[in-house]
């Protein structure tokens, strides 16, 4: 079930500047349809097979994509995504381009990063890569760069996720004067720590959990 009552926190809580991305994953069709009767339209799920049994829901959900994409999942999902936020090497960039130019589609894309360096299990890019990232993306005529992504760190330590959001928000900035208008979307902050993310400058938060009732 929706949780109505921490929804209208969120809504309450996000900057006129942020964009709440509901995560559907693991909740039914009608969760998913309660929140769209609520106004929402993005949605983002973190598996593939997942996904796909939901975009017959509604023509104009826009449909986010967030986990790990696998190279081979990406023919599947690619019709009915409007963004991938999780990319994270040139070889996933190769193959969404690959399957954008046999479908003949244009794809947002967030270049997701790692900066919770004590977190080893968090997938994304090395900073230390981020600019000769971007500029190779470049060459990818169907894959649209309109920012990044990056997950707060495992702890209950605010300042230390605070830390990591301003990290990320210096980042966005520099790939920002690198990349121009387009590169819009800051994702940073999910169900715990989507209020730091807000105060650190994020456009999109990604939250599931805090919105339903398990």
């Amino acid at each position: 079930m929706i949780n109505i009552e921490h929804y209208k926190q969120v809504k309450q809580d996000l900057p006129a500047h942020t964009e709440l991305c509901v995560v559907s994953k693991r909740r039914s069709r009608e969760d998913i349809l309660a929140y769209y009767d609520l106004g929402e339209r993005l949605f983002a799920e973190n598996k593939a097979q997942e996904l796909l049994t939901k975009t017959d829901l509604k023509d104009d959900i826009r449909w986010s994509f967030i986990g790990h994409l696998q190279r081979n999942k990406v023919r599947q999902i690619l019709p009915y995504v409007s963004l991938i936020q999780s990319l994270d090497s040139l070889e996933l960039a190769e193959v969404i381009e690959k399957e954008c130019t046999r479908i003949d589609k244009t794809v947002d894309v967030l270049a997701e990063f790692h900066l919770a360096v004590n977190d080893t299990n968090k997938t994304g890019l090395d900073e230390a890569d981020a600019l000769s990232f971007v500029r190779a993306c470049r060459q990818f005529p169907h894959l649209r760069l309109t920012g990044m992504m990056a997950m707060g760190p495992h702890t209950d330590d605010e300042q230390e996720i605070r830390r990591v959001f301003m990290h990320g928000q210096e980042l966005f900035a520099a790939l920002q004067k690198e990349c121009g208008d387009t590169f819009t979307t800051l994702s940073m902050g999910m169900s715990h720590d989507y209020r730091i993310a807000c105060t650190c400058g994020s456009t999109m938060v990604r939250i599931g959990s805090y919105l339903f009732e398990d």
